[in-house]
């Protein structure tokens, strides 16, 4: 049985996706102590989480046979992606399910935040009546600068311009067209810090976006600008926020998140008079709960059992229906890295792969990771499509990915080259029923069934070399399933790729490459 641990609390519809998978055994266990979580991390094939496990890289280190951890939710701070990755270990995240209610909050936090609302009701139950003192901010007709406009970011902008504000943003990652379409006018940081009566923070933490909004960036606001903070501690300054606040440049702050959770008792923003705060409740509905619950089981269930991939943080995402359109051009993708690893005998420089016709149509990430997957399980038995990429990069491996709109003979065809202890060309493509196939290396041009074990022969052109090799290989007591033969007139060269049954040994391999006429002998499993 394949074994998924739930260290956090999980919904109940979330558990039964999870129990009622078949071949699929749940261990449910939240709350486990540290030394709770590396005794029970070491057997088991999935963990799905929340915010209060912490996967670390000794934790990752004792988990012999995870392949997948799942958090439930956004935000993967908790887990030490980079020793994930190593390991081969995919990280899957739900950004859809708590993207609604968070960016309510963040709304929420900014209308309450503009009429002192917390303050008032808490005035109002200690039994006073300061209508005076809480003077606020009409929203109606002010500039709302979003930082981010994904997901969230966007419902948030959408809900603003429902209070009739108006709504600019900066996002170096979106095209201006899609800012057009949502009638959001995209700025740049100082026009965006320079304009905003309140800035809203929909961004991940990340080295680029750690202290975002800092001491330098409130220099440069509106006298007065409001700070809505519902996406990650950190992002903004906190000391920065607290000076800013204290001169005035800042007028209030509402925050939802905190750069150490659960922060300090006294903590000087969560007492300052101008901050607004709550527990991190972005995602806290019991829609958003039972969402991420729901999908965060659907996504290491899927992953586990049918190797579909949604929403990974550290490998392409392949949905049901996109793997129905490049599944078989992931296989293939696999079987020509798997051709050129075994057939280069030292370091390889640089891998080009070549999309052409339909395929270079289709989303081809997916299929350049199963190349170099390929490419590398001849040297290295840990890889796997979410470290491929890294174990290359480690190895020095220039990856060249490229598209051309015509195939020479084929709808679609992908074409690799490898250059550095040997330069060679392999081509595949995908006949009918996504079969695939090998359909030229280097200069010669055949249709061959990458399966097995396989012997690749080149030759001179000369009679009787086909029957020598079928007749010798018969009185070893091996089996010929399929030969293909190729030709090459002008060097009176021929090739031919030999799927045999039984895998020959060196002594075979040595004494095949003697017979008359051979070039060279390479046998490659496939």
């Amino acid at each position: 049985m394949t074994q998924v641990l739930v260290s956090d609390r999980l919904a109940a519809q979330g558990l039964e996706v999870l129990e009622n998978a078949a071949g699929i055994e749940v261990i449910n266990r939240p709350g486990l102590s540290p030394a709770e979580l590396l005794e029970a991390i070491a057997d088991v094939d999935g963990l799905v989480i929340r915010s209060g496990t912490k996967v670390t890289a000794e934790v990752i280190a004792h988990a012999n046979k995870l392949r997948v951890v799942g958090r439930a939710g956004i935000g993967v701070d908790n887990v030490d992606i980079e020793a994930a990755t190593n390991r081969g270990i995919a990280i899957l995240n739900t950004p859809e399910g708590n993207n609604i209610t968070t960016a309510e909050h963040a709304i929420a936090l900014m209308v309450a935040l503009a009429r002192h609302i917390p303050q008032a009701t808490a005035s109002m139950k200690e039994g006073r009546w300061d209508k005076g003192k809480f003077s606020g901010l009409e929203l109606y007709n002010r500039t709302l600068g979003v930082v981010g406009i994904g997901n969230i970011g966007r419902i948030v902008a959408l809900r603003a311009q429902g209070l009739a504000m108006k709504v600019i943003a900066h996002d170096p990652h979106i095209a201006p067209e899609v800012a057009v379409n949502l009638d959001i006018e995209l700025v740049g940081v100082e026009d965006l810090l320079a304009r905003s009566d309140v800035i809203s923070v929909h961004v991940p933490r990340t080295k680029d976006t750690l202290g975002f909004l800092g001491k330098e960036a409130f220099t440069k606001t509106k006298p007065g600008v409001l700070i809505i903070n519902a996406a990650r501690g950190g992002i903004v300054d906190e000391t920065a926020l607290l000076e800013a606040l204290e001169d005035g440049r800042v007028g209030g702050a509402g925050l939802d998140v905190f750069v150490d959770e659960p922060p300090p008792a006294d903590h000087p923003l969560i007492a300052h008079p101008k901050v607004i705060c709550t527990p991190h409740l972005g995602a806290s509905t019991e829609q958003a709960q039972v969402n991420v619950s729901i999908a965060v089981a659907e996504q290491v269930r899927d992953f586990l059992l049918t190797g579909i991939v949604r929403n990974a943080v550290n490998m392409p995402s392949v949905s049901v229906e996109v793997m129905e359109q490049i599944g078989p051009y992931i296989r293939l993708g696999e079987k020509l890295g798997r051709f050129q690893g075994q057939l280069c005998p030292g370091a390889i420089e640089e891998i080009e792969i070549e999309y052409a016709g339909d395929v270079s149509d289709l989303r081809v990430a997916p299929i350049t990771v199963s190349v170099l997957k390929g490419l590398l399980e001849s040297v290295s038995d840990r890889v796997n499509m979410v470290n491929a990429p890294v174990i290359a990069r480690e190895r020095g491996i220039k990856v060249v990915e490229s598209k051309a709109s015509r195939p020479r003979d084929f709808a679609s065809t992908i074409t690799t080259r490898v250059r550095g202890c040997v330069d060679r060309l392999i081509a595949g493509a995908v006949f009918h029923g996504g079969q695939p196939r090998i359909v030229r290396v280097d200069d010669f041009m055949l249709e061959a069934i990458p399966e097995g074990p396989t012997i690749l022969i080149q030759n001179h052109d000369e009679p009787g070399v086909v029957g020598a090799v079928g007749g010798f290989l018969g009185e070893e007591g091996i089996n010929i399933s399929r030969m293909q033969l190729a030709l090459v007139r002008e060097r009176a060269e021929a090739a031919m790729l030999v799927n045999v049954d039984q895998c020959p040994d060196e002594r075979v391999m040595e004494r095949l490459r003697g017979l008359p006429h051979m070039i060279s002998a390479q046998l490659v499993e496939l």
